[in-house]
């Protein structure tokens, strides 16, 4: 299977307030993936927030009465959020997208997520939807989540699941390949052309290309902003 999963992520209504466990608590309580992702802001309404890790050190205890109480929106970090803010998500940091938010999201791939608040929304039974407080409790890091960070120079996040990057191409762009790892553009705004192996092809906003592992070096020509992924 690939190691990342990467998605276009259109927010009109407030998303769920998560928690993913690491890679250790994942095995432990699911025999799965742990899930540290990436969030790459490509376009935000006036009033977008996004919800990153709590506004102070908390307990278990205190976590778990706030869900309890329904009150966790007021143990939450909430920031506003702009077109082109980064925020890396590292497993175990308590998160939601807020509704006005268009995210490419790059994650490791692991469908394994604990749902801690859910704005009391209702399923189609009529009956709220289900939170998974106890395993929600067990792998949430309950500390502020590191200060959010301009990324330097190309490079928006780098850890040992993936390596994403922003290429800005006004004219001519080239991207190394290489044998061992695929190469994955998500194509943000713009257009142009891409050239492989004497083949041509046209892209434009929206639109996701996949590069097989191999060695060479690919074209890109055009006006566009683009998401590259890889690990």
């Amino acid at each position: 299977e690939l190691p990342i999963l990467i998605k276009l992520i259109d927010a009109e209504d407030n998303l769920s307030v998560q928690v993913h466990p690491n890679d250790e608590m994942a095995k432990k309580l699911e025999n799965q993936n742990g899930k540290t992702e990436m969030w790459y802001v490509v376009e935000a309404k006036d009033d977008a927030k996004i919800i990153f890790g709590v506004k102070e050190d908390i307990t278990k205890e205190e976590l778990k009465n706030a869900i309890s109480a329904n009150t966790v929106e007021n143990i939450l970090n909430s920031v506003s959020s702009k077109k082109g803010d980064v925020f890396f998500v590292e497993a175990g940091t308590v998160h939601a997208i807020g509704k006005g938010n268009l995210i490419v999201e790059i994650q490791q791939n692991s469908n394994t997520t604990y749902r801690v608040y859910d704005y009391d929304r209702r399923g189609a039974d009529g009956k709220p939807r289900d939170l998974h407080i106890e395993k929600a409790i067990a792998v949430s890091n309950l500390f502020p989540a590191p200060e959010l960070k301009k990324a330097e120079d190309s490079t928006l996040a780098s850890c040992k699941y993936f390596t994403v990057k922003k290429i800005d191409c006004y004219n001519e762009a080239k991207i190394q390949l290489d044998k061992d790892c695929f190469r994955s553009l998500v194509i943000l705004s713009g257009n142009g052309e891409i050239t492989l192996n004497n083949e041509k092809m046209t892209f434009t906003k929206g639109e996701s290309i996949f590069i097989p592992a191999q060695d060479g070096e690919l074209s890109l020509n055009g006006s566009f902003e683009a998401v590259l992924s890889y690990v």
